[in-house]
């Protein structure tokens, strides 16, 4: 089972971050990736959050990752999402129940790809600790209501996130 648990912020997840995204660049070479950014609840001090690392990856192209980041992910324990049903990215689970909770997941995209708008998400939250806070609540309500349904607690916080996405491009 995949279930859903909030914990509270882990002050260690930015090195873990940090940890990860050096040996990524290690496998797959500082000529593929453009630049890596923690983002999702664990990028947000404080913020309580799934335990799972979230990283996004900026390449020119998805053709050459396709061949090369497959493999070398996993070699780092990475598994590829093959029913990923988004075309523009290229999503990888470290760690899958039930032989090991999920620890990371790795999103690979092109510059325009509109995961990248999830970083004034992040960076908004990171300013607004009360808002962060909201979030939280309504994260750990929703992990409760669906801790095995990912995609309802997915979709529960999908109102609340464009409503502090608006707020966000006010700012």
């Amino acid at each position: 089972m995949d279930a859903i648990i909030i914990v509270e912020h882990n002050p260690d997840w930015k090195f873990m971050f940090q940890q990860e995204a050096t040996h990524i660049r290690e496998v797959l070479g500082e000529s593929l990736i453009h630049r890596i950014e923690h983002f999702g609840s664990t990028a947000v001090p404080g913020l309580a959050a799934k335990p799972i690392i979230d990283l996004l990856i900026e390449v020119s192209s998805l053709e050459e990752p396709k061949q090369i980041a497959i493999p070398q992910l996993k070699l780092l324990g990475y598994e590829y999402w093959f029913d990923n049903s988004d075309p523009e990215r290229m999503f990888f689970v470290k760690g899958l129940p039930p032989n090991s909770p999920r620890t990371h997941h790795v999103h690979i995209v092109e510059a325009d790809s509109i995961l990248w708008e999830c970083l004034i998400f992040r960076d908004y939250l990171c300013q607004h600790p009360d808002e962060a806070a909201r979030y939280a609540k309504l994260k750990r309500n929703l992990a409760q209501r669906f801790s095995i349904a990912r995609k309802a607690y997915t979709t529960g916080k999908t109102d609340y996130i464009k409503s502090v996405m608006e707020k966000a491009r006010l700012q």
